[in-house]
């Protein structure tokens, strides 16, 4: 039960974080919020900030995909 928690407020943490990192431009922002968790909450500071790359890596790799398709179909493809 506690590790739900825990994952429930990091992932609620970690949609806030970047949805002001990307308002602000402050792009290590989630870095700065990882300290401030880890002073008082290890186990939420590690689940945050895996929270918040697992979401970075998502955006990545669809923005990747979407070049892909977009080069793929720029060249007369489907």
């Amino acid at each position: 039960m506690a590790d739900a928690v825990v994952t429930q407020l990091a992932n609620k943490l970690a949609e806030e974080c970047l949805a002001v990192q990307a308002e602000t431009g402050e792009d290590r922002l989630f870095m700065e919020v990882g300290e401030v968790l880890g002073a008082s909450s290890q186990t939420l500071e590690e689940a945050f900030l895996t929270a918040v790359r697992t979401r970075m890596a998502n955006d990545k790799a669809r923005a990747f995909l979407a070049r892909k398709l977009r080069d793929h179909r720029g060249k007369g493809g489907a």
